[in-house]
């Protein structure tokens, strides 16, 4: 059945048409290419080269930055030896090129056709001022650095813990020298790494021997490969000086082989890498036990060698030797039964010869010659009695005369019989010899030559009285006595 009421809806919009053909990635990217190619086809720029990387085609990728931007740039194999210098990190150079852009990143780029020095980088340079100057304070010297121990019981390790060092690190040990790993975390690129890294090497120094956390023998500081940016942190002033202050010793394994920061001269070693650095700071050690078998084997061998030697020498020893001890011994028993039977008639001649000996001796022998001797001697003695009969007789009536005069000296000088005209002071039985030793009317008794008298010791300073005049001495013929040497007190 047809159905003749249908209604119809709104007429459909129709397109909007574009006159512009769609373009593929393709087509936008080579466009842009050639657009590049065209407006820059031959530039000149001057920056310092950064991450350096020749490829195993020959070809060779860097960067060129300056501090506010950076380019990437390419040099083709072929213009790799025509350059006037070989690209190198942190060198600045002036380069001549086209730009172009590579289609499958959307990145453009330049292509570097030649190449010159412009002098190093300024980050460089900088660095080169502080070796010289840390070079000068010899903190680079061999003689300074330490040596890293052959058995190291605790190693410590300064790196980031997260990355792929530490795990290098730990399972380098493990397979080589199984021994007790303190970590130390910190971050290793940026400001911060700097102060951190510093601040471990400080906390290990630090660390008692035998304490609950053992100071290591050696501190490995590691990181892994990346641009001089990224290194930068490593050329720090104030961490080189912490690591050459360190009492620990250091290894430095800080990116790769090629790359070089300045703790690699201060450190006591370097390692090329942090695997390297695990390697320097251990020893293997399945060889040590392979070592000692092979010395122990060596000591099996040369032990059974001297005992096999020995051995060999005493049975040839023993082939010389008769086959029973009697016949040893038989030989020097014959010669001592020998011998013994000669002894009684050699004993009889050797007196007869002394006899003979002695008869020659006392025919020479007489009284005369004995008296001779005697007469020499009793003359020597009569001459000498005859001086001595002279001279001791005067120098003992010397002697005497001169002890009788000091015998009279003495007795005029003892104070127990006093001179005339001198006086002894007594109290108590005890002679005062000092005014100080008498008080007013302290009794006292004066002793004379010719008696004594009792006095008493009035208060006041006594009136001097005149001295009497002294008589005429008259000389005798009496020789004087020489003076004592032993000094003679005052009485009074």
């Amino acid at each position: 059945m047809t159905d003749d009421y249908a209604f119809e809806g709104p007429p459909a919009a129709e397109p909007v048409r574009d006159n512009n053909p769609p373009l593929s990635v393709s087509d936008l990217s080579f466009a842009l290419k050639r657009t590049l190619e065209d407006r820059f086809g031959h530039v000149r720029l001057r920056g310092e080269v950064s991450k350096v990387n020749r490829h195993a085609s020959g070809h060779v990728y860097l960067t060129l930055k300056d501090d506010k931007a950076a380019i990437d740039g390419v040099i083709w194999k072929g213009a790799v030896r025509g350059l006037g210098v070989q690209p190198e990190t942190g060198l600045e150079v002036i380069v001549t090129g086209k730009i172009t852009s590579y289609p499958a990143r959307s990145s453009y780029q330049i292509v570097i056709d030649t190449m010159e020095a412009a002098g190093a980088g300024a980050l460089l340079a900088q660095l080169e001022r502080l070796k010289e100057r840390l070079r000068g304070e010899g903190l680079f010297e061999t003689e300074r650095k330490q040596a890293i121990p052959a058995y190291p019981t605790v190693i410590g390790v300064i790196t980031s813990p997260t990355g792929a060092v530490i795990r290098d690190i730990l399972h380098r040990i493990a397979e080589r020298w199984p021994c007790r790993v303190v970590v130390w975390p910190v971050v290793v690129q940026g400001e911060a790494a700097c102060g951190q890294i510093s601040a471990a090497i400080r906390g290990f120094d630090a660390m008692v021997p035998g304490g609950p956390i053992p100071r290591p023998d050696v501190v490995i500081v590691a990181r892994g490969g990346g641009s001089v940016e990224d290194l930068w942190c490593f050329n720090d002033e104030g961490l080189a000086r912490t690591v050459a202050a360190a009492r620990v010793p250091i290894i430095s394994a800080v990116g790769h082989e090629t790359d070089t920061t300045l703790i690699d001269f201060v450190s006591d070693r370097r390692a090329p890498t942090p695997t390297g650095a695990a390697e320097l700071a251990t020893p293997v050690l399945a060889d040590l036990r392979e070592g000692l078998a092979d010395l122990d084997r060596r000591l099996a061998r040369a032990g059974g060698r001297l005992i096999e030697e020995r051995r060999t020498r005493f049975r040839a020893v023993a082939r010389g030797l008769p086959a029973r001890p009697e016949d040893l011994l038989a030989l020097p028993q014959q010669r001592l039964d020998h011998a013994s039977s000669r002894l009684g008639s050699a004993l009889s001649r050797n007196v007869a010869v002394h006899e003979r000996r002695l008869a020659l001796v006392t025919g020479r022998l007489g009284r005369g010659l004995l008296d001779r001797v005697i007469e020499r001697r009793q003359a020597r003695l009569e001459a000498v009695s005859a001086r001595l009969d002279g001279i001791v007789p005067r120098r003992l009536e010397r002697a005497g005369d001169a002890l009788s005069a000091l015998a009279r000296a003495l007795s005029g000088l003892d104070p127990a019989r006093p001179k005339p005209g001198f006086a002894r002071v007594e109290t108590d039985g005890r002679w005062i010899t000092a005014a100080a030793g008498l008080s007013p009317g302290q009794g006292v008794r004066l002793v004379f030559a010719d008696g004594d008298r009792a006095a008493t010791i009035d208060g006041g300073d006594a009136t001097p009285v005149p001295p009497a005049p002294t008589p005429a001495r008259v000389r005798t013929a009496t020789p004087r006595a020489k003076p004592s040497d032993t000094p003679q007190g005052d009485l009074f």
